[in-house]
């Protein structure tokens, strides 16, 4: 990208992140690496698949803030609601393609030298994109497409009509609004559209090789109109697997948390796991004390097998226990966990999801046009 537009872009886009208080400080400091990593690549296609991506968000975000504040409570006691997004937030959905955009870009330069070194050479590889060309451009596409819709899914969705079904239960039973693996017809909707969003612009600035490129330097055959649609349905449903794929991983291995009182979920500020009560987690092991590991294993075998906890159960505060106290006088719990194991947080769905389908979405095109996988690494490190 050149650098009279790629400065003035970064500044504004870091600008309107500042100013629309949709990042923190530490947001947007990754941001702009993650800004720069997109800007040095020759295509304007990474660094404008990062803006769309940044301001589509945004925006559903935004779309009955209201509303949906109401449908949720935070950690914090206040309504829920969705802040400005940390530095891992921002990292977990474009860590993925900051990598693949900056290996892509050196293979592209690479490849420029390896053409001006010897222009009659037909084994260097294309300087556009071809049929059956660079998979790292489609892992980079795919990225933008599955945190898109995603992101669509879960801002949207919440605002069905109906309430949510989780996607990981036998019988898909009714859950909260705002569940993790909880997902609707409306909230599908909304994540093809993400999806359909990124590759319709990705179409649009993808430098694809044409006839007329076919007879110059660094050229290859021109696209067909049916290869054309295989990549637009292709990428749009992998975005589109890629909502469904997170609220699987979500479902499962992240617990979602539910107020008692109101009955609607906690949400924590940036994504990190909400505290409860081991007594109301039975999928949480990081968070018991060893006595209790011990008897659980023991099987109450002997009673001078266990550590006597009896005093440290007795208080209702200890400011060593960081987990979550009852806010009842009966010691009823306050939260209890809906569904999910706690072993991951949402960043670290994000982030697997997103890395997940980029590398399954380079697999599928590797063996769809006959390309090793292995094409993707440097020369020095293949």
């Amino acid at each position: 990208m050149r650098a009279e537009i790629a400065v003035p872009a970064i500044a504004a886009l870091c600008y309107r992140a500042y100013s629309k208080k949709s990042l923190t400080p530490g947001g947007i400091f990754a941001a702009f690496l993650t800004a720069v990593a997109h800007a040095v690549h020759p295509w304007n296609l990474p660094f404008a698949l990062l803006v769309v991506f940044f301001l589509a968000g945004t925006r559903v975000t935004h779309v009955k803030e209201n509303v949906k504040a109401k449908l949720t409570v935070h950690s914090a006691g206040t309504s829920g609601g969705e802040g400005p997004r940390n530095h891992i937030q921002v990292l977990a959905n474009s860590l993925t393609a900051s990598i693949f955009s900056l290996l892509h870009a050196y293979q592209l330069h690479m490849r420029k030298q390896a053409l001006i070194a010897n222009p009659t050479s037909t084994e260097t590889g294309s300087l556009c994109f071809s049929w059956g060309g660079d998979l790292l451009v489609i892992g980079i596409i795919a990225n933008y497409a599955c945190v898109a819709a995603d992101t669509f899914s879960s801002e949207l969705g919440i605002l069905s009509k109906g309430e949510p079904r989780l996607i990981t239960s036998w019988n898909l039973r009714k859950v909260p609004r705002g569940t993790n693996g909880g997902v609707s017809l409306f909230g599908l909707g909304a994540g093809l559209l993400g999806s359909m969003i990124i590759v319709t612009a990705s179409m649009l600035l993808l430098p694809l090789c044409t006839d007329e490129t076919a007879m110059r330097l660094g050229g290859a055959a021109g696209w067909s109109l049916a290869q054309r649609r295989l990549l637009i349905l292709g990428l749009t449903f992998w975005g589109f697997l890629g909502s469904v794929v997170d609220s699987i991983l979500g479902g499962l291995f992240q617990a979602s948390v539910k107020d008692v009182r109101t009955g609607k979920i906690v949400e924590s500020e940036g994504g990190v796991r909400v505290l409860v009560s081991n007594a109301t987690n039975p999928n949480n092991v990081a968070g018991r004390t060893k006595a209790e590991i011990k008897s659980s294993l023991l099987s109450g075998e002997g009673t001078d097998a266990v550590e006597d906890v009896g005093a440290a159960s007795g208080n209702k505060y200890d400011p060593h226990n960081k987990q979550r106290r009852s806010s009842f006088g009966d010691e009823r719990p306050s939260r209890v966990v809906e569904n999910g194991w706690d072993l991951l947080d949402n960043n670290d769905v994000n982030f697997l999801m997103a890395f997940g389908m980029s590398m399954g979405a380079m697999a599928v095109a590797s063996w769809y046009w006959g390309v090793a996988l292995q094409s993707v690494l440097p020369t020095w490190w293949a």
